[in-house]
């Protein structure tokens, strides 16, 4: 059985291919959650097997309900596969199959078990840690010894470690850099995934006497401040009162005692509720989650757990109870809510720690940079303000948002430019955008080069006096290139797509007319961010 790839996925191994053809070593594949990365791995094994049937493939991670996952989408794909499974906790230990799916807290000392690897494939690698002297950093460098030249791919939501910085930065990084980085707003756009919203909460966890240890707050104060009974109470009801008409919810919290007190404040309330934590007996667990997805069970409230290898696609609400400065771990809990299920609109975050404002849009986050202008540790700093509310309806937008994208409510001219240097956004960052369309009265492809990348296509929008510009970027590598032919696409353009900017110009009458467009500030400059090809479609959209 050979499933049709999405094209994002379909470029994401592309450019892999031709990175390793560059001579590329250790590449890292970011995808967003629900993106379908099971199958993207299951692809991969399967493509380099058919071309070098010799290969050793590892395809490793860490919980066992990915193991399990991965090797399913395996099987699916291709029901003759060579794999085995070693996982304690799946109850397999198979050693020398020539795909073997892993869980390294089984085989991080297993080495000379497990035989040679010519290819690693790391799931979640964002929770592999800086130290070379864990368990990640002893597996590969015992594997190394044997094989000098093993190639180590990372696919992950996100670039930042959990607890520190960038995977493809710092002295003890194990990826050489992001090859391919899939952007949330787009695949949303194309309808890949579900569109998050948010809502600005009465209640807020008051963290003003909670410390920092490590990057991060510390876990008992946190804990203190956020198991107020009056801010459970406050918060519960808020989340049953935006739930009433939502399916699926999910509670981060900040501790054990805090995910029990938050599920008995449901349960009083008449919500069925259960808690999973890191002490729940793996078997209670398993059968909880079970009853949840089967939607036996409203709610779920966590700690520590459900921020990876956990695929619920109807859940259409998160509560975020849990104040953190891991820019990573804020992609985590959020990233839970974009898988797509039928009936599913959007799924709604309620943030009552602060973490939107914080972190930024969950499709472009933005952690606290160096002093010299780095990528810093993937940390946000606690006071960090990106984020305002509309008095009219409560949408949590963009602090330089003129209009409210919901109800259209306007701030004052000097408020939105007073608040504009903070630069920030609410959970999509094209929520700052206003609900209006301009249209284009004149449009001209030309190719654009700048020193040092591959010439792109230039896309000029006249808009009565003003000029919008895009740059199209067919003969790039990576997202860059899909971004394009998704636009091309949605615009009726046939393929195979372009592959060169000259092609492109010669093309450009296969596109339905663009009337309309939609632009969102960046800075100094605007983004498109919404392209019409057609007065009904403008109309309804507007609505």
């Amino acid at each position: 059985m050979t499933l049709q790839l999405r094209p994002y996925q379909r470029g994401s191994l592309d450019t892999l291919y031709s990175f390793w053809s560059d001579g590329g070593g250790n590449p890292l594949i970011v995808l967003p959650t629900g993106a379908g990365k099971s199958l993207v791995i299951a692809t991969l094994v399967r493509e380099l097997l058919a071309q070098w049937p010799s290969l050793r493939i590892g395809v490793i991670t860490h919980v066992k309900e990915l193991i399990g996952q991965n090797a399913q989408e395996m099987l699916g794909i291709w029901p003759q596969a060579p794999i085995g499974i070693y996982s304690a906790g799946l109850g397999r230990r198979d050693r020398h199959s020539r795909v073997l799916f892993m869980g390294i807290q089984s085989v991080h000392n297993k080495t000379a078990e497990l035989g040679v690897f010519d290819v690693i494939i790391v799931d979640e690698a964002h929770l592999i840690p800086r130290s070379a002297s864990t368990m990640y950093g002893r597996f590969f460098s015992a594997l190394r010894e044997v094989t000098s030249d093993m190639r180590i791919v990372g696919l992950t939501a996100t670039p930042y470690r959990l607890d520190s910085g960038r995977l493809d930065r710092g002295k003890d990084r194990l990826f050489d850099e992001i090859i391919y980085d899939a952007n949330v707003r787009d695949l949303i756009e194309e309808g890949y995934l579900s569109k998050l919203i948010s809502k600005a909460t009465a209640t807020r966890i008051d963290i003003s006497g909670v410390h920092i240890r490590a990057g991060e707050f510390k876990a008992d104060e946190l804990q203190a401040a956020a198991n107020r009974p009056s801010v459970v109470v406050e918060a519960c009801r808020e989340i049953i009162e935006y739930g009433k008409d939502r399916r699926g919810w999910l509670a981060f919290c900040t501790g054990v005692e805090h995910a029990i007190d938050v599920r008995d404040c449901f349960r009083e309330n008449g919500i069925s509720c259960e808690t999973v934590t890191g002490d729940t007996p793996s078997k209670e667990r398993d059968q909880i989650i079970a009853a949840y997805k089967a939607q036996r069970i409203r709610c779920l409230t966590s700690v520590g757990v459900l921020t990876t290898g956990f695929n619920a696609p109807h859940v259409d609400l998160i509560a975020l109870l849990r104040p953190t400065l891991s820019t990573g771990l804020y992609v985590q809990m959020v990233g839970r809510g974009f898988r797509l299920a039928a009936g599913k609109e959007n799924c709604l975050v309620l943030d009552f720690a602060g973490n939107v404002t914080r972190h930024g849009p969950i499709d472009a986050p933005k952690p606290k940079k160096e002093p010299g202008g780095g990528d810093g540790d993937g940390k946000a700093k606690p006071d960090d303000v990106r984020a305002k509310v509309c008095p009219e309806c409560q949408e949590q937008v963009a602090l330089a948002t003129r209009y409210c994208p919901v109800c259209g409510f306007e701030w004052p001219r000097e408020e939105a430019a007073h608040a504009a240097h903070a630069e920030d956004v609410a959970i999509m960052s094209d929520e700052q955008k206003a609900p209006k369309w301009l249209e284009v009265t004149d449009l001209r492809f030309s190719p654009y080069d700048k020193p040092g990348a591959p010439t792109s296509l230039l896309v000029e929008y006249q808009c009565g006096p003003a000029t919008y510009r895009e740059w199209w970027a067919f003969q790039h590598r990576g997202f860059a290139r899909d971004k394009a032919c998704m636009i091309w696409r949605r615009l009726d353009g046939r393929a195979p797509f372009p592959r060169t900017v000259a092609e492109a110009i010669e093309r450009t009458g296969e596109l339905s007319p663009i009337t309309h467009i939609r632009v969102s500030k960046n800075g100094k400059n605007f983004d498109v961010v919404g392209r019409l090809i057609g007065l009904t479609e403008r109309k309804e959209a507007a609505e």
